[in-house]
């Protein structure tokens, strides 16, 4: 029963207070800027000027480092780049190489091909003469044979 009380009490749409608020707010900011914000800034100013600005220094090597290496980086992937275009200009020219002696090697092999089946049709042409002439004596040898039984 104690939320059902309190609910009540709550208000949700703003008032006048609301501008109270407000002005109460920008008062604490310009108090804190007069009293707490400048004087520190100030301060830490005065410090880096008495260190002598070597903070700048060093933010300014540091700069100087990140464009070398940046520099460093982009001539390395130049340098890659390069590499793998050799390599893949070696590799281009290794097949090319490979594919003409293939070629070469399938030319003389079917240049092999054709002169060993002429060379065979030759000599089936002459087995043939050699069998029919042989053939022909057989038979002669057999009708003379026969007839002459």
């Amino acid at each position: 029963m104690h939320t059902f009380a309190l609910a009540g009490g709550i208000q949700l749409f703003p008032d006048g207070t609301l501008f109270v608020h407000i002005a109460f707010i920008l008062i604490m900011i310009w108090a804190l800027n007069r009293s707490l914000y400048k004087p520190l800034a100030r301060i830490m100013e005065s410090r880096e000027k008495n260190k002598g600005g070597r903070s700048s220094e060093a933010v300014e090597i540091l700069a100087k480092v990140k464009e070398k290496e940046a520099a460093v980086e982009s001539e390395l992937l130049e340098a890659r780049d390069e590499g793998y275009k050799l390599t893949e200009a070696s590799h281009a020219a290794t097949v090319a190489e490979r594919e003409r002696r293939l070629a070469e090697a399938k030319a003389e092999v079917a240049a092999r091909l054709t002169s060993d089946r002429e060379a065979l049709a030759k000599e089936a042409a002459e087995a043939r003469k050699a069998v029919s002439a042989e053939a022909d004596k057989f038979a002669d040898r057999i009708a003379g044979t026969i007839i002459g039984a």
